[in-house]
């Protein structure tokens, strides 16, 4: 094999897709693997993705396919980079107490998926970053999909660069220390917008 081998552009799945063997088609379906993959979105990877998600659809940039190794998590429709951290108080596992809240706010080095390289420079990528906290303490009635249960704190992040340059981590009081917007679902693209205006007068 020569030359180098191209990214592959993935297409959204319906989810009725069938798994085949020996050209023929299977009882089981893409959404059978969903079912047994995702169901658990308590639990921090699957939260994480789901949250994501949220932030997608509340600034209407969901049409597009989730990147698994992209520099940044979603793209506004103007072009501006957000960064979607997530926390929760209530963990799939059994929890001696609720757990305490930080979110990771790391510097980090580009994945170019066309060049197959990394940036030599570790930086935060995005324009801003949206910190989403599931904020929920029951387990009897925790429901992520419930999104009056989360609350949803967005920053330019050139105001983590001046004032955490270095910082891999934040915890939830250090950032209310740093006056992010406060939003709940349906003030995040408002909130959104008027951090982006904050952040390119900085």
């Amino acid at each position: 094999m020569s030359g180098k081998l191209p990214v592959i552009k993935a297409s959204k799945k319906t989810g009725k897709e069938a798994f085949y063997n020996n050209g023929k088609p299977l009882p089981i379906s893409l959404i059978s693997f969903w079912q047994w993959s995702s169901s658990d979105l308590v639990g921090n990877a699957l939260r994480g993705v789901l949250a994501e998600f949220i932030i997608a659809t509340a600034i209407e940039c969901s049409d597009d396919i989730r990147k698994e190794w992209g520099a940044f998590d979603l793209e506004t429709p103007e072009g501006y980079k957000i960064e979607v951290k997530s926390a929760a108080y209530i963990q799939s596992w059994s929890q001696k107490k609720l757990s305490q809240i930080q979110f990771g706010i790391r510097p980090t080095q580009n994945w170019d998926d066309l060049s197959g390289t990394y940036s030599k420079e570790s930086i935060r990528q995005a324009d801003i970053y949206i910190f989403c906290l599931l904020a929920h303490k029951s387990k009897d009635t925790i429901d992520p999909l419930n999104l009056e249960q989360w609350t949803f704190y967005i920053i330019a992040t050139k105001t983590l660069n001046r004032t955490v340059p270095k910082q891999k981590t934040i915890t939830l009081s250090k950032l209310v220390e740093l006056t992010p917007r406060e939003v709940k679902y349906e003030g995040i693209a408002k909130a959104v917008k008027e951090t982006l205006a904050i952040s390119s007068q900085l």
